[in-house]
């Protein structure tokens, strides 16, 4: 049975509390492994299949002004 990284991580955190997913979120943040990466991505996506074109918009701008501020670092 094949079953890809998306339904193994919405597997892995189905029915977990907000406590949980809270935790789960930092930690994967504050680790800054790259093998937390896929995860953290699936979540990205549900927030923004569900998120409402405001959200979407303020989630863009949050991304857009700490890409630049990034770039800005490494000049």
């Amino acid at each position: 049975m094949d079953i890809s990284i998306r339904e193994h991580i919405i597997n892995n955190f189905q029915g977990d509390d907000y406590n949980t997913l809270r935790k789960a979120i930092d930690e994967s943040v504050k680790s800054q492994e790259e093998v937390t990466l896929p995860g953290l991505g699936v979540f990205f996506e549900l927030i923004w299949e569900n998120a409402s074109q405001e959200l979407k918009n303020e989630l863009i701008e949050i991304i857009r002004k700490r890409v630049q501020k990034g770039l800005e670092k490494n000049l």
